[in-house]
């Protein structure tokens, strides 16, 4: 299989939603599978735009990266990086930001409120654009239910494929993972493999899903 021709828009790892200058709304991404699956698409031929949130991994070679921190320029670099064949989403973006304090909240003797402002769904965003990828695959963390929550997922958003995992145990920020592939014919269980591993046979189904042939 060759990807050779073919531009893959990856995004990967967190993104940040600042509180104030000091302060943040976060979750556990490391980035890994984003970045090995960017790696992998590259190493098939792809030319692969890798769109990161803030995570402390080297640049796969052959992949041009674009850094951002929050849900706003995450979804601002996945636009500017159209038209692509394929996209893989596999970044936790943050559900909600916060108007972010000029200056440090002080403690005082009750905690401040927060007003929770919901981001942009780039997903679903995307699956609606004009320029929608010819492939969209997003990915679903979840503690439980996890083909009942990715199936309607991938009804909700648009998407073309689905890919679940299981966060409820060491898998944000472990070396290994196990996920269930759902598309318009069913759903593939895949077992535990290296996250590098993984993003080859990732790479490999998409550049078939393509039409894309040595």
């Amino acid at each position: 299989m060759t990807l050779s021709g073919a531009h893959v828009l990856v995004t990967a790892g967190p993104t940040h939603e600042p509180i104030d200058p000091v302060r943040y709304i976060a979750n556990r991404s490391s980035g890994k599978q984003g970045f090995a699956i960017a790696a992998a698409l590259a190493a098939l031929g792809a030319r692969v735009t890798l769109v990161a949130g803030p995570v402390a991994l080297p640049t796969p070679a052959g992949v041009a990266r674009v850094d951002v921190e929050t849900a706003l320029e995450m979804a601002a670099a996945v636009e500017s990086a159209l038209p692509a064949d394929a996209a893989v989403m596999v970044a936790a973006v943050a559900d909600w930001r916060v108007a972010p304090a000029a200056r440090k909240i002080k403690k005082g003797d009750a905690a401040p409120i927060l007003t929770l402002i919901e981001n942009p769904d780039i997903l679903a965003s995307l699956a609606r654009h004009p320029l929608r990828p010819a492939l969209l695959i997003g990915f679903a963390a979840e503690t439980h239910d996890m083909i009942a929550h990715a199936t309607a997922k991938r009804a909700r958003k648009g998407a073309d494929w689905i890919i679940a995992n299981d966060v409820s145990g060491d898998v944000m920020g472990g070396d290994t993972n196990s996920v269930h592939l759902i598309h318009a014919d069913g759903v593939e269980s895949w077992e535990e493999l290296p996250k590098a591993a993984l993003a080859e046979r990732l790479a490999a189904r998409i550049a078939a899903a393509l039409g894309r042939h040595a």
